[in-house]
């Protein structure tokens, strides 16, 4: 597989740069064969420019053209082949077979969102006609809806080197919002987003897309300059506490603030009810065990809280789940640098007087073992900060609680989450139905009966959640809905038919269901 390693700007390739950047086989460290070329100070700038450039004419296009466009990027990313695939698995250390889902996961998303532009509701036009009889004043003709923010800056995700990357959901909701996008590449899977941003760049000349679209730059350091860039107008992030908390101050020390949509750290509780460890302890303990280690824990929904309450069930519980966790293997986790944080965080955890191991192997060799911890429930009565951090491995912690109020303490204790789920059944539910309200106010997602790792791509999804889940907790990064982290409103005030926009005009060419003078209408006027 050839690959240039320059950087994308403005439709073509550049590399003035004379820092040189390189792909690692995640499981020997080994150097791969491909040199890639951070992005100058300049580049970062006409990267920026790039996309400035290209927004007036790409918002300007009917929702249908931008559709047609991300249809065009998914066909493309189908049509990769297994090189592709085998290239994935060498710089992540992921089986093919969770990549080709990944994939799938991609292009999928990017129909979900054609789909909803073909559908036109992300307009939310609203109009109340003018009241000129209306005492004491007449109301105008005012009529809303909305549009991009302009260009974008997207940071790729490690642990999704396709859904949360080049192509992933924040480059898909940006782009369908009308927004350019200027993509860093992250540098554990540069390889990879080349080959996606080639197949962007394919979709983009197919279907006659502006120049800047998209563009893509490599290297360390260069994210500062891009989030400071008075160009960029929002920028979307996956990743650390610390990496998304830096990039908000950055962009809120702008001359002119931009948001910032992260999405940085969440243990993700998973509560047990009485009676649903009475009737199904085992099966819970094998499920719980097997979402803790899917992908080496290597999700940003992993399980990494578990907290029950005290009882001759909760007990069999755990020693069930201290059982099968030590008797998972060893897996190779994404790089180096994850396996030296997962490494950091479990030496945290062993030195931490008011917890315990419960089971797993010593850390041997380039593998993450599946660990087990059990913590005092005062740690989170009292607020201790190591038990709000994530984990970001195969591990989890449990805590035990007397009864329901402390329980009830406990979770008042927590942060804001990505996810909270509940194992239950309806005697449980019936007992203790006052934790729904609870957990509403701590996560963007509350799961029942299920486990967390795992995110459904549709309409009704929300993987967002109070900070420090993420930075701002009325959006979500998976699901059609993170189109609105990247429109904004604008307002129209007697504003003659013919320069309205489609999605507002008297006929309503686009077949709109509308809020016409406070009722839904898909009438003309």
């Amino acid at each position: 597989m050839q690959l240039l390693g320059h950087n994308y700007i403005g439709g073509t390739r550049s590399a003035a740069g004379d820092v040189h950047v390189h792909s690692l086989d995640a499981s020997t460290g080994e150097r791969l064969p491909y040199t890639f070329h951070q992005a100058s100070p300049a580049e970062v700038d006409a990267a920026a420019r790039a996309a400035a450039d290209a927004y007036p004419a790409y918002r300007a296009l009917p929702a249908a053209r931008r559709a047609d466009f991300l249809d065009a990027i998914a066909a493309e990313l189908d049509a990769l082949g297994d090189d592709f695939v085998a290239l994935v698995c060498r710089e992540t250390a992921l089986p093919a077979g969770r990549i080709q889902g990944e994939r799938g996961r991609t292009s999928g998303q990017m129909r979900l969102f054609a789909q909803m532009l073909r559908r036109g509701d992300f307009h939310g036009a609203r109009i109340d006609r003018a009241l000129p009889e209306r005492q004491p004043l007449p109301r105008p003709d005012l009529r809303q809806y909305r549009i991009g923010l302009g260009p974008v800056a997207v940071f790729g995700a490690s642990n999704f080197p396709l859904a949360f990357s080049t192509a992933g959901g924040d480059t898909a909701a940006a782009l369908a919002a009308g927004c350019p996008v200027v993509f860093k590449a992250h540098s554990g899977h540069m390889a990879t987003a080349e080959c996606v941003a080639d197949a962007v760049l394919r979709a983009a000349e197919r279907t006659g897309m502006p120049a800047g679209v998209f563009n893509m730059i490599y290297g360390g350091g260069v994210g500062e300059a891009l989030v400071k860039h008075p160009a960029i107008q929002a920028v979307g992030f996956t990743g650390s506490l610390r990496g998304g908390r830096a990039l908000c101050d950055m962009a809120a020390a702008r001359p002119q603030p931009i948001p910032v949509f992260a999405e940085m750290s969440s243990i993700n509780p998973v509560l047990l009810l009485p009676a649903a460890l009475d009737a199904r302890g085992e099966a819970i303990a094998t499920e719980l065990a097997a979402s803790v280690t899917l992908g080496c824990g290597q999700f940003c929904t992993n399980p990494g809280l578990v907290i029950g309450l005290r009882s001759t069930p909760f007990s069999r519980f755990l020693d069930d789940l201290a059982a099968r966790l030590g008797a998972q293997p060893a897996q190779t986790m994404l790089n180096a640098g994850t396996l030296r944080s997962y490494e950091n965080g479990l030496a945290a955890l062993q030195g931490h007087p008011g917890i315990r191991h419960l089971a797993g192997a010593p850390q041997q060799g380039n593998q993450a073992q599946p660990q087990l911890f059990q913590a005092d429930v005062s740690l989170l009565l009292d607020g201790d900060p190591l038990l709000q951090e994530e984990v970001f491995g195969p591990a989890t912690v449990v805590v035990e609680a007397a009864d329901k109020a402390e329980l009830v303490r406990a979770l008042h204790g927590l942060h804001g989450q990505l996810t909270a789920t509940l194992i239950a059944e309806p005697a449980d539910l019936d007992a203790h139905g006052e934790l729904l309200a609870l957990l509403e106010q701590k996560a963007g997602r509350v799961l029942f009966n299920g486990y967390p790792t795992g995110v459904e791509v549709c309409d009704a999804m929300v993987h967002g959640g109070p900070y420090p889940a993420t930075s701002d907790a009325r959006g979500t990064s998976v699901g059609t809905l993170a189109i609105d982290r990247f429109l904004r409103p604008v307002c129209y005030q007697n504003c003659p038919d013919a320069l309205l926009p489609d999605a507002l005009k008297n006929a309503n060419p686009l077949g709109l269901l509308r809020l016409v003078d406070g009722q839904p209408s898909r009438d003309p006027l």
